[in-house]
């Protein structure tokens, strides 16, 4: 895990949102370093966001990001029109973007989850070689 701190940390983001928020966007956290340990971690606290990535750069390296909101936490793939998704657990209508609403923790252990993280981060590996 590789940590660009120079807007701030994780804690820095979460910090103010109510700890059933900050529980999820924990095990979210945890998850995707879990599945992906090399994974670049920036976070953005003014923006309320962290992005995941096979390396720093936001808009070609990143595969995923948390959102923190009042009551869920968004986790969001970066390429997610792209990405199989069999379970149907995406959302959006973006051009790339796509989200799961977590509101409560055990969605983040729903099956198909990390699946998604793993198609995400085999699709920037594969786009990036």
């Amino acid at each position: 895990m590789k940590l660009i701190d120079s807007h701030g940390n994780f804690a820095d983001v979460i910090r103010e949102s109510s700890a059933v928020v900050q529980k999820i966007a924990q095990a979210a956290h945890d998850l995707i370093v879990e599945v992906y340990e090399p994974v670049f971690i920036v976070p953005w606290p003014h923006q309320g966001t962290v992005g995941f990535g096979v390396g720093p750069k936001k808009m070609t390296e990143h595969f995923a990001y948390i959102a923190v909101f009042a009551k869920h936490v968004n986790l969001g793939f970066n390429y997610g029109a792209t990405l199989p998704d069999p379970k149907g657990l995406l959302d959006g209508t973006g051009k790339m973007f796509r989200k799961i609403s977590l509101k409560k923790l055990e969605d983040i252990s729903q099956n198909g989850v990390r699946e998604l993280i793993q198609a995400a981060i085999a699709e920037r590996e594969k786009a990036l070689a």
